[in-house]
């Protein structure tokens, strides 16, 4: 772990090195760029200072958003880790693709962006989580660094024909009764495994003989709960420094109630120093987060790989952190939805801040336009996004943000409408929510009920009837987790065959072997090598 001194001088090395890159596109940039995607877990855009935070310390995302493209009005489109992955990767909608909740199958058959630069002669590696369910633990990937850290079996399918029953899988309020710090837990074991795999396959790309491009995915799991991190980063922040949610009063939706229902917040009695404990450990988190993605810079800098690089920072969604008394996702409420995307490529694109609302799935037309320039990629399936790059070279952004929500907390589909500054919410089985975001953003006054915006509610409701068939999508939900409860089961009886990726390791090629010369072998490992300008 870095030292605090070490922090602070590669911190102020990134700010010095990346203001001096600040320039417009380079003529010698390759026409397709190595893709570096930074992904974190349950990282809300408000717990950023590149998005107006003032607490947490986070020095190395910083130096990347002063440099880079910052979007403003960024959104997950399922507030869930699985589907939000899913669509991520596959620029659809998790209705379209069946990816429903954090159980559902992620189909082979869909393309991902994975696949489409690999077609286009990129090397393609993942490391970390990404939360495919199924037996194709790839998608796309030519290499898969490390296992994930959740499970890809059914076994976590919501059932909402038995909704008062919560899934003993599931959150619980002990996230944040039980906040604080110690010494380790299992997901920073799994981060820096993922960060320690990152950074080697990054020097053995810039070490090897593989010309082709690179997309690499780098996923953690902080600062998802539990709301516990080690002493060092728990240390980081005073208790007197954290802030308290804006906005303590419940939520009185019913869909909130749900979610406090699915949690176990009614159960739980929680203190304001619980409440400030939780979010504590949180800014710890986002710091340890903010520190590998540091390292990951460094990494990428010292295998002289940056130049040719374009670095997406983003997230799977967001957290509550006790807004509206509301704890973890499954919310279209910002702090649920609202994540950050920074994009730095200095050489490529100049620092702005993009206004208007873009999501996830206009990641895949943006990576596709990105690694295959020259006429308008065609497609393999329907695509609901749209590609970032023109709002990148300062010309306008898509406007427009689609949601949906299948899951856990959930009785029914429902399903978010974002248009400039009004967000729009509907669920056949509770009243319209509809926010002016611009003159609201806390989203305190539901403007549904209101006569003044009847028209305004009329045409985001037809949009919704021409967009989504949602009875059928009802059924289809239902009949996807029942089909996959009986799979479960039946899978469970007798020998199990687990679908979890286990990364292959071939130590017949590691480090000194007697099939080379030893000279030659060293010479090899070494970066840069001897005798290099």
């Amino acid at each position: 772990m870095p030292r605090p001194g070490e922090r602070a001088q590669a911190a102020q090395g990134f700010v010095t090195y990346f203001a001096r890159r600040a320039t417009r596109w380079d003529a010698t940039m390759p026409e397709q760029p190595n893709i570096l995607i930074l992904m974190a877990d349950q990282l809300t855009a408000g717990a950023l200072p590149a998005y107006g935070n003032r607490i947490a310390k986070t020095p190395h995302i910083d130096a990347l958003a002063r440099a880079g493209v910052v979007f403003d009005a960024f959104y997950c489109n399922s507030p869930l880790c699985a589907p939000s992955r899913f669509s991520f990767m596959s620029g659809q909608l998790p209705s379209k693709i069946g990816a429903f909740d954090n159980a559902a199958e992620f189909p082979a058959q869909i393309p991902t962006f994975a696949h489409y630069l690999r077609q286009a002669g990129y090397q393609t590696a993942l490391s970390g989580k990404m939360h495919f369910c199924g037996p194709d633990q790839l998608h796309g990937f030519e290499e898969r660094l490390t296992t994930d850290i959740y499970p890809a079996d059914f076994g976590w399918t919501p059932d909402w024909t038995r909704f008062e029953e919560r899934p003993g899988w599931y959150h619980t309020m002990d996230s944040v009764t039980q906040a604080g710090s110690c010494t380790r837990t299992n997901q920073m074991d799994f981060d820096d495994e993922v960060v320690f795999a990152a950074r080697q396959k990054l020097f053995d790309i810039a070490r090897g003989k593989d010309r082709r491009p690179f997309c690499m995915v780098v996923s953690l799991t902080h600062p998802h709960d539990p709301y516990v991190i080690p002493e060092p980063y728990w240390q980081r922040y005073a208790q007197t420094e954290i802030d308290m949610p804006r906005v303590p009063l419940p939520a009185d939706d019913p869909h909130s109630q749900r979610i406090r229902h699915v949690i176990g917040l009614g159960a739980a009695q929680i203190t304001a120093q619980q409440v400030r404990d939780a979010r504590r450990a949180y800014y710890g988190a986002v710091s340890y987060v903010d520190d590998q993605f540091g390292s990951l810079m460094l990494a990428l800098r010292q295998a002289q790989l940056d130049r040719d690089t374009v670095v997406l920072l983003l997230a799977d969604h967001g957290d509550m952190l006790g807004e509206r008394g509301l704890w973890y996702k499954m919310s279209f409420y910002e702090p649920s939805c609202r994540i950050p995307l920074i994009v730095h490529a200095p050489a490529r694109f100049s620092p702005r801040r993009v206004a208007a609302p873009a999501s996830l799935l206009d990641i895949l037309p943006t990576l596709v336009e990105l690694g295959r320039p020259g006429p308008p990629a065609r497609y393999a399936a329907p695509v609901d996004g749209r590609s970032l790059l023109p709002a990148l070279s300062g010309r306008g952004a898509p406007a427009e943000v689609i949601g949906e929500y299948l899951a856990e907390g959930a009785i029914a589909p429902i399903v978010m409408l974002r248009r400039a500054d009004h967000k729009f919410i509907h669920c056949p089985a509770d009243p319209d929510q509809l926010y002016d975001l611009a003159r609201d953003p806390h989203e305190l006054t539901n403007l549904a009920g209101q006569a003044e915006h009847a028209e305004r509610v009329a045409g985001f409701r037809a949009e919704v009837a021409r967009r989504w068939d949602l009875r059928e999508l009802h059924e289809a939900v239902l009949a996807s987790q029942k089909r996959r409860h009986f799979a479960y089961a039946a899978l469970r009886q007798g020998r199990f065959t687990p679908w979890d990726f286990q990364p292959l390791r071939d130590a017949s090629r590691l480090y000194i072997r007697n099939d080379q010369e030893l000279n030659d072998l060293e010479a090899m490992a070494r970066f840069p090598r001897p005798g290099a300008v």
